[in-house]
């Protein structure tokens, strides 16, 4: 298989399956581990690496390698977007009103009043719709995908021109 569609796959397939292990522990309702979800940017950074040191072998240049990861992380993107609508609107449709409920008891234990927390939830409210959420993995793996290629790719062509 390509090594810019398998490694994007591979990294769809884990973010995706990390999502629905914080659904089936319950951590996007627990203020405490809800970051934990964000170990996705280390599944990314991984598949990048194993993704890059692949294209790398075929020569690519440094540029090129920054454009294959981009694209690694397209691909990785459109599978987290049909993941994340899958959790949110079918395995888990109490989704937004978990996580409301969740940030509403956080805020009520930092001693905020009423006002206070309704201004919080309904500031927070519009992000927390099904494409919203969704769109918001794909632009994050977009973003962690065009830095960290750019990274990876500096270090292993840093690492071919010094082994010539």
């Amino acid at each position: 298989m390509n090594p810019i569609l398998s490694a994007g796959v591979l990294i769809g397939v884990l973010c995706g399956a990390w999502t629905f292990v914080m659904g089936l522990t319950g951590w996007y309702k627990d203020p405490a581990m809800s970051n934990v979800f964000f170990m996705v940017i280390l599944f990314e950074i991984g598949g990048l690496f194993w993704g890059l040191r692949r294209t790398a072998a075929l020569g690519r240049n440094y540029g090129q390698q920054v454009m294959a990861g981009t694209m690694m992380a397209v691909i990785a993107g459109l599978i987290i977007v049909a993941t994340s609508l899958l959790f949110t609107m079918v395995a888990y449709p109490d989704y937004a009103a978990a996580v409301e409920s969740a940030t509403r008891g956080a805020l009520q234990r930092q001693g905020k009043n009423e006002a206070e927390i309704s201004a919080a939830l309904a500031s927070n409210a519009a992000s927390l719709t099904p494409m919203a959420q969704a769109m918001s993995g794909f632009i994050g793996t977009l973003i962690t995908g065009i830095v960290a290629s750019a990274a990876i790719g500096f270090v292993l062509h840093s690492k071919r021109t010094a082994d010539r």
